[in-house]
């Protein structure tokens, strides 16, 4: 028997072994074993074919709600996928690098996990979430950390004003606003809100329709670069008589 028959009844069975010794030179073609197959650490190699490794399966990152916190601690929903339980979450500044565990970490399920963060230094962050097998990913800038509007205007009364009276200019300030607005309430007849894009907005106008004394009340909203928004509540009276009397406050 030939060397190139012994390969030829190894590859179908008849004998159950061969060494390289039995091989001639060139004896072995594509065209003689394409359909065929051997053998590796006892499974089944197609030869000719195609080997496919699976390979390892990282978390995936999609959203984060709500995507804007205080500096206070905060409770952020993140959504994604492939999450294993418990994944490290940590915030990482976008501009100066610097890393911020999250506190806490609960896992709700493969796509969803929350995690507590109280994050001191206002800014913008990315997220990195790594799996306990050490598969992880990296967001984007998501997260964006910033205080509310802090009103420096008092709550309460803004003054006394005669009917038929200017009302000067108002200022109502808050930190970090970027508008405001009536939210409720009523203003007196004449009176005009200016929202200010620089903390301070301001009342203004001439009072007009007032035939008896009245109290007004109304709540103002401002509202920060971030969409955070701080609420205060106001009000202003109309008086009429002869003992008419301008803004006191």
């Amino acid at each position: 028997m030939t060397k190139a028959r012994d390969l030829a009844n190894f590859v179908s069975g008849t004998n159950s072994a061969i060494t390289t010794t039995q091989i001639d030179d060139d004896a072995v073609t594509n065209a003689k074993i394409a359909n065929e197959s051997i053998t590796i650490n006892g499974g089944a190699v197609a030869l000719g074919g195609s080997i496919t490794i699976q390979g390892e399966t990282r978390p995936t990152f999609s959203s984060i709600s709500p995507s804007t916190i205080e500096n206070t601690q905060t409770s952020v929903t993140i959504s994604g996928g492939n999450f294993v339980t418990v994944p490290l979450v940590t915030a990482i500044h976008a501009t100066t690098g610097a890393l911020i565990t999250a506190d806490e970490v609960s896992f709700t399920n493969a796509s969803t996990i929350v995690a507590k963060f109280t994050i001191s230094v206002d800014g913008t962050y990315k997220l990195y979430i790594e799996n306990p097998d050490g598969n992880a990913v990296q967001s984007g800038t998501v997260l964006t950390v910033s205080d509310a509007p802090a009103w420096t205007t008092s709550a309460g009364s803004l003054g006394s004003f005669a009917a038929g009276s200017s009302f000067g200019t108002i200022n109502l300030t808050a930190t970090d606003s970027t508008s405001m607005a009536k939210t409720s309430g009523t203003f007196p007849g004449g009176m005009t809100l200016n929202s200010g894009g620089s903390g301070t907005s301001t009342l203004t106008g001439t009072e007009s329709g007032a035939t008896a004394e009245t109290t007004y009340s109304f709540t103002i909203r401002a509202t920060d670069a971030q969409g955070q928004t701080a609420d205060r509540a106001f009000t202003i009276t109309i008086t009429v008589g002869i003992n008419n009397s301008g803004q006191f406050n």
